[in-house]
């Protein structure tokens, strides 16, 4: 029997319902439309990322579009620390972005350098950033999904 995808497991399921809910809920429109959701937001080519709500949030999704932006595989990126998908001279500015996201609950407009694990340095635009939530409304972690970036 074959190996399901990471981003196909019940957890990423779930996970992947808390972001669209919380994306619907703080923009008031959806993330996307889909009809099955998992893979839909895997392969979409808007750029889509999570994070948990550790002291220093870990990565818990990366669709295939961030994957290939930050040249890293899944098992790359799941579990690295999200502050390293900025150069370290962004990250305050990234850090602010977060801040105020999770004081607003979402907000959109946010561009930034980022980093691939090749030093190769890029531009997103107008990004969304949002705090997603569990059933309970519990703070669970942040996401962001971007459309337009650059290569520098």
């Amino acid at each position: 029997m074959a190996e399901s995808a990471p981003w196909q497991t019940p957890a990423s399921q779930r996970l992947i319902s808390r972001l669209m809910l919380s994306h619907q809920r703080g923009f008031k429109r959806p993330l996307l439309t889909c009809g099955d959701p998992a893979k839909d937001l895997f392969s979409s080519e808007m750029a889509v990322l999570a994070h948990d709500n550790s002291p220093d949030p870990l990565l818990i999704y990366a669709n295939a579009t961030a994957l290939r932006l930050w040249e890293r595989s899944w098992q790359e990126m799941i579990g690295m620390p999200s502050r390293c998908t900025a150069e370290e001279g962004a990250r305050e500015q990234r850090a602010s972005a977060l801040q105020r996201a999770q004081q607003q609950d979402a907000f959109e407009g946010y561009s930034g350098v980022r980093v691939s694990r090749t030093g190769q340095r890029f531009m997103i635009n107008n990004a969304r950033i949002w705090t997603f939530r569990d059933d309970q409304g519990r703070n669970c972690g942040q996401a962001a999904a971007f459309s337009s970036w650059r290569w520098l």
